[in-house]
């Protein structure tokens, strides 16, 4: 299966996007190894957490509409936001994937969520810390890759508090669940 995930991402992804799913796929094997979670449940929604990331936006949105996904205003927007939860359909419908665990993980990459399984946990910082990512555009890169080896809700809470803070500093907009899920792993650290 992880073959055939691989080609497919392949044909489906840009190469500076394959590249990243690739290093996403290693990164959430390697976490998956030491906080003992299946490694190939682990490799394939690394493979799929971007499956529906190059889709146009009204391709994304006429998907939800039809699919009954639910869409916020924040996400109409901002359609790009609802990569993961279509991404997580389309893990479903066209790659088979009946883990709910999975597609979950592919659904919160980008948000988290509160009460995030370990494979969840695993997916999201995976995708922040993979090796392709460019330490000049994220600060603290080094460090959050190790703690990520020591502790994953610790580097959870660091990822989305930098996130918050980035998207403050620059206007962006915030979608409400990386809030909650930010408070909610503020109080489960402290």
């Amino acid at each position: 299966m992880i073959k055939k995930l691989t080609k497919a991402m392949e044909k489906c992804q840009d190469p500076k996007r394959f590249q990243h799913t690739l290093g996403v796929e290693f990164t959430s094997a390697a976490l998956a190894m030491k906080y003992d979670v299946p490694v190939k449940t682990a490799q394939i929604a690394g493979l799929l957490h971007d499956c529906a990331k190059c889709l146009p936006p009204e391709k994304t949105l006429s998907l939800c509409e039809k699919n009954h996904i639910p869409v916020t205003d924040v996400e109409r927007r901002n359609p790009f936001l609802l990569h993961g939860r279509v991404g997580s359909f389309l893990a479903k419908t066209e790659y088979q994937v009946e883990d709910p665990d999975i597609l979950n993980a592919i659904s919160y990459h980008t948000t988290g969520r509160p009460g995030m399984s370990t494979l969840e946990k695993i997916v999201f910082i995976a995708d922040y810390i993979e090796p392709s990512r460019k330490q000049e555009k994220i600060e603290n890169l080094p460090e959050v890759r190790k703690l990520a080896f020591e502790d994953l809700d610790k580097t959870l809470l660091k990822i989305l508090s930098d996130t918050l803070q980035y998207l403050q500093e620059r206007g962006g907009e915030i979608d409400p669940m990386t809030k909650k899920t930010y408070e909610y792993y503020v109080k489960e650290v402290r």
